[in-house]
C-alpha cells in the first residue's frame, strides 16, 4: 500500500509539473524518451559529462528534469548542477534558421556557480499550482526554469548552493 501511495505521488507530481506544456501526452512522451536515453547512455553523470565541457575533478551532484521558459515558449530538458556549474540542456535539438538554411541544435544554458547571484522561488498570482525557479546570474541575466517534479527539493539544493557561493 506504501507503494502505491509512492507511486501515486509521483504521477500526481509528475502530471502537476507538464500542465505548463501544451499537451500532457507529449510530454509524458518526451520523459518516458528522457528516461530512455539517460538509460541506453550510462546513466546522468554520463548524459552530463558528454553534453557539457567538465573538469576532471567535476563532480555532478543534482538533476533535475524541468523546462526552461524562452520567449519561444517552454523547453523541455534537464537542469544539471555539478561541483561547479549549473547547466541546462533541452532533451531535443531545436530548429533555427541560419541565412535560408534551417539548422537544429540542443538549447544550453552554463552559469558557473560563482556566477550565480539569486535563487528565486516564485507561484503564479492566477494558478497556485504553476510554480518557478528564477535564476539570476551576476551579470543580470535571468532565466525561469519551471515544471519541477519535485519543486521544493529544487528550490532547497539550489538555495543550498547560492548559499555556499556567498559564504
Amino acid at each position: 500500500m506504501i507503494l502505491l501511495g509512492k507511486y501515486y505521488l509521483l504521477c500526481y507530481r509528475f502530471l502537476e509539473s507538464v500542465k505548463t506544456n501544451p499537451s500532457v501526452a507529449d510530454a509524458a512522451v518526451a520523459r518516458i524518451t528522457q528516461q530512455t536515453k539517460v538509460i541506453a547512455e550510462g546513466g546522468y553523470e554520463k548524459v552530463f559529462k558528454q553534453t557539457f565541457e567538465t573538469l576532471p575533478e567535476e563532480q555532478l551532484k543534482k538533476w533535475f528534469a524541468c523546462y526552461l521558459s524562452t520567449s519561444a515558449g517552454p523547453v523541455v530538458g534537464t537542469l544539471y548542477l555539478s561541483t561547479v556549474k549549473l547547466a541546462f540542456c533541452s532533451d531535443n535539438p531545436l530548429s533555427y534558421t541560419n541565412g535560408d538554411k534551417t539548422e537544429w541544435s540542443y538549447y544550453k544554458v552554463v552559469i558557473p556557480l560563482d556566477q550565480l547571484k539569486a535563487v528565486n522561488p516564485s507561484t503564479s498570482k492566477i494558478n497556485s499550482a504553476e510554480k518557478y525557479i528564477q535564476i539570476i546570474s551576476v551579470d543580470n541575466h535571468e532565466f525561469w526554469f519551471m515544471g519541477f517534479v519535485y519543486y521544493d527539493n529544487a528550490v532547497k539544493y539550489l538555495q543550498e548552493v547560492l548559499q555556499g557561493q556567498n559564504s
